[in-house]
């Protein structure tokens, strides 16, 4: 069954659709040129990709094997496939600079097509780079080309169907081409839910959610999304991989790990095979106020190791409550606090008796319930935060996120480094803001909102800041990512996390899969 739910094309400049662009608000405005100034930033418009560097035969050779339709060489595409949406991306696009835009975009249809686009790319030494949904934030989708005759993006849209369901094992299996939209419609029919809903869901495809080990904002009901795989294929330069054929082994090593948050550079997923759940009947959201960020986080940890998580979970810390509601006395009065979001899915009965034990914990742990506004305020604006990052960038407001991970004892610790490190780079009038929304029953991840006001150079003035926040968090003992991968701009710190023999490994395995190296080069691997 293939999706018939349309989802739009990204803007080569934006976040998001163009029809969802957004200005900033007019109650944000003064709020906005008080704490950092407006300018206009307006972008280049027109900027056109450098002239492709495949030739007639290699490009023929190709079309042979996909179709003539399915080669694309235009700008306008070329453009649409150049590198992900993390700020630095946008502000390149923005200046115009599509320097990393691909030579073609390739559109195979089916495991058979993409390993034989794999070996004509390993024949003629031509850079791959596998694209889902271009949601990228870490520098995953800009592969470096030298050393190489040319650079493809291999567009997995095509690849868009629901190929089994089975109702017996509550399981299904998707193609890697599939924007989460599309793959929650067609599980719709059967009944039953993915769970997995990121901030990019409405763009991500599932394949990304595969190579990244993405987490979505219902992690705590759900689970992470490479929890979910059970099975996987795969197209590698040397051959085929078909991984899970049972619930659980003790066959070896997890070699589905390989591929779980490979970031393509092992191979291309061309299915995937995840549990599902039944569709909930019912929802809620609701809110919660805390004296502090601590205090929160001791009663979202009490719940975790108390097996009584609900479906979502989310703590804002002070700064960013403050900032989130227009009226901060609505959460508890002049002495501010944190608002946390807790949210049920499942049966009317589950939903109830699931509320109703974790409002007693929380009662009892001195939380102040706010009612559902706050829930429902979040649910409903929950994948638009980027929308606002680029009228903030288009007033020359830097914004950026980082997000990391570490067990309870270290929580403090890494949040108060983190927030030094951030301030201390970017300087006077930066604004940090922070928020749990994943939580275990041995530690949770901290997600970092940055502002501040743009530099002559921002591209350099985030990359300080990141640099100044990773070195804090390798020095914290934390991962220097929770769940927007590695890709080019998380790599200087990763052998500092996996150490010189987890490199080696790396390296290793990509020497068996890619011995040629075509699959984004110079991504992830140190």
């Amino acid at each position: 069954m293939t999706s018939q739910t349309p989802v739009a094309e990204m803007h080569p400049q934006r976040w998001g659709a163009p029809e969802s662009a957004t200005v900033l608000p007019d109650s944000a405005r003064a709020l906005v040129d008080l704490a950092f100034g407006l300018q206009d930033h307006p972008a280049v418009v027109g900027a056109t990709p450098p002239p492709a560097a495949l030739d007639d035969d290699l490009l023929g050779a190709l079309r042979a094997l996909v179709g003539d339709e399915n080669v694309l060489v235009d700008d306008a595409t070329r453009a649409l496939r150049t590198r992900g949406k993390s700020t630095p991306d946008l502000l390149r696009a923005r200046a115009g600079d599509l320097t990393d835009a691909p030579d073609a975009v390739v559109r195979p249809d089916g495991h058979d097509e993409v390993a034989a686009v794999l070996a004509w790319a390993g024949e003629h030494r031509v850079a791959v780079v596998p694209f889902g949904g271009g949601t990228c934030v870490t520098g995953g989708l800009a592969a470096r080309r030298d050393g190489f005759a040319g650079l493809v993006s291999l567009d997995l849209v095509r690849m868009k169907r629901l190929l089994a369901v089975d109702e017996v094992s509550m399981t299904a299996t998707l193609e890697p081409g599939l924007r989460g939209p599309e793959a929650e419609a067609l599980l719709a029919g059967h009944g039953v839910t993915l769970g997995h809903y990121p901030q990019s869901f409405e763009h991500a495809s599932i394949g990304g959610f595969a190579a990244t080990r993405s987490s979505g904002q219902s992690s705590a009901g759900y689970g992470r999304f490479d929890a979910m795989v059970v099975g996987l294929e795969a197209a590698t330069p040397t051959g085929p991989l078909s991984l899970g054929s049972s619930p659980a082994n003790a066959a070896g090593p997890d070699l589905r790990q390989l591929l779980l948050g490979s970031e393509g550079a092992f191979g291309v997923i061309t299915s995937v095979t995840v549990r599902v759940c039944k569709a909930p009947a019912e929802t809620s959201y609701e809110g919660w106020r805390w004296p502090s960020f601590a205090a929160g986080s001791d009663a979202m940890r009490t719940l975790a190791q108390a097996g009584l998580l609900p479906t979502v979970i989310r703590l804002s810390d002070e700064s960013e409550t403050a900032i989130n509601l227009a009226d901060p006395s609505s959460i508890g009065g002049a002495g501010g606090g944190c608002l946390m979001i807790t949210g049920y899915e499942g049966t009317i009965e589950q939903v109830e008796a699931r509320r109703a034990a974790v409002t007693a914990v929380l009662t009892d742990l001195g939380g102040t319930p706010l009612g559902n506004e706050p829930g429902q305020a979040w649910a409903h604006g929950r994948f638009g935060a980027p929308y606002l990052r680029d009228a903030l960038l288009d007033h020359g407001v830097l914004v950026e996120t980082l997000e990391t991970a570490t067990f309870w004892s270290g929580r403090q610790r890494l949040y108060d480094d983190v927030r030094a490190a951030l301030t201390s780079s970017l300087g006077e009038g930066s604004l940090v803001l922070c928020h749990v929304s994943h939580v275990y029953e041995t530690g949770c991840s901290l997600y970092f909102t940055v502002a501040a006001r743009q530099g002559d150079d921002p591209i350099a003035q985030w990359q300080a800041a990141k640099a100044a926040a990773s070195d804090a968090i390798v020095a914290a003992g934390a991962t220097i990512t929770h769940h927007h991968a590695v890709g080019t701009d998380h790599q200087p710190w990763l052998d500092r996390e996996i150490g010189e023999v987890g490199v080696r490994v790396l390296r290793a395995v990509k020497a068996e899969l890619d011995p040629v190296g075509i699959l984004n080069p110079g991504i992830l691997i140190p």
